[in-house]
């Protein structure tokens, strides 16, 4: 294979690897100027956008990183090409981030409490769960030699950080511990206060969404791969703290956040109102992500169900008749007077009720791992 056919798997991963990585990288530290002079509007919010090269850049690296994926995996997979819903989901993610970062919200977000949850609110519930919805991990194994996939991307896949932070306890605590903690610990004033502290908590926000969302989606391949009853009680455990955090907020009896107060009563908005508009943002807001994220898993599994329901059916009659047959021929050789085959027989019987019992295997890092391509999870999950 020539070298340059063997490495573009690779290099589309760089980038979207970049693209990700530089946006979590913290820009420049610089102290946030006075708040706007013009409240805030629709038309400010729409059209109030601006060039920050250090999100614009790895935004545009992960974009072309994706269209590259895609025209290399319909070349290679004419018949299996990557859905067009993937793509909408990716750069649906990304336009999230570009919202939530570029546009008029982000510059209001140490100025007024409620649009900074807004913004958090598209990180971790827009943008991270459309982004594992385009599965790209999927993508690019699918696009992947079968000598890249082996040496480079399943090592990765199979590696302790993965399966630690693969692990649906390890996400779920990690998303739970980042929200709470930067809202009620001085991280989230100091954010307010330091460019560079802000950008970074926003990489904690968008990273340990990304890890929590993606168990949920289960598209990817994951060490830990849940069922559809784990992720309906993945959800319902997340779902009452992100309730209560936004409630904590919203009754709060004081401002939490000492930047906010220093501002006086910008746009006529005190402090504290403000807080618990940004506390009834995050409570409806989150509630509103979560129920739907539920009723989406609960929909893919009845889809599952009766797309597999024929099969296991079949499946179910198989066995049955094979140990109907298994059981006349213990009859025959008991009926005459023979016990060594009698014994052979019970052990087949047995053997083949064993076999029965057996779940499949549903492991998309198997067959992955032998250089076949990975298409049963673009069927799967509740993309």
């Amino acid at each position: 294979m020539p070298r340059s056919r063997a490495t573009a798997p690779a290099c589309v991963a760089a980038s979207l690897a970049l693209g990700l990585a530089v946006l979590a990288w913290p820009a420049v530290a610089v102290a946030h100027g006075a708040f706007p002079p013009d409240a805030p509007s629709l038309v400010t919010l729409v059209l109030g956008w601006h060039f920050e090269p250090t999100i614009v850049i790895p935004l545009a690296f992960a974009a072309v990183g994706w269209f590259v994926l895609v025209r290399r995996i319909r070349r290679g997979h004419p018949d299996t090409p990557v859905p067009l819903r993937r793509s909408a989901a990716f750069y649906g993610g990304l336009f999230a981030i570009a919202v939530a970062l570029l546009s008029g919200v982000e510059q209001y977000d140490d100025t007024l409490f409620s649009l900074h949850m807004v913004q958090h609110l598209l990180l971790v519930l827009v943008a991270a769960p459309l982004i594992a919805l385009a599965a790209p991990i999927t993508q690019l194994l699918r696009a992947a030699s079968p000598r890249v996939r082996n040496r480079v991307l399943l090592p990765i896949l199979h590696s302790t950080p993965v399966a630690v932070l693969g692990h649906p306890v390890v996400a779920w605590l990690a998303f739970a511990i980042i929200l709470w903690g930067s809202h009620f610990s001085p991280l989230f004033n100091l954010a307010l206060e330091d460019r560079g502290v802000h950008d970074l908590e926003h990489a904690l926000y968008l990273a340990s969404a990304l890890v929590f969302w993606w168990p949920v989606v289960g598209l990817d391949p994951a060490p830990r791969r849940m069922g559809y009853p784990a992720r309906v009680l993945y959800l319902l455990s997340q779902l009452p703290l992100n309730s209560f955090l936004g409630m904590a907020i919203l009754f709060a009896q004081t401002p939490l956040y000492a930047h906010y107060v220093t501002l006086g009563s910008p746009y006529g908005i005190t402090a504290l109102a403000d807080q618990q508009a940004a506390g009834g943002i995050m409570w409806l807001g989150g509630d509103i992500a979560f129920i739907a994220a539920l009723l989406a898993i609960v929909a893919a599994w009845m889809r599952h169900e009766q797309r597999d329901a024929p099969a296991a059916e079949r499946r179910a009659n198989a066995q049955r008749a094979r140990l109907r047959e298994r059981a006349d021929e213990l009859a025959r050789t008991r009926a005459g007077g023979s016990p060594a085959p009698a014994v052979a027989t019970t052990a087949a019987v047995a053997a083949t009720a064993a076999a029965a019992n057996q779940p499949g295997s549903g492991d998309i890092l198997g067959p992955m791992a032998s250089g076949a391509s990975p298409r049963s999870s673009e069927r799967s999950g509740p993309g």
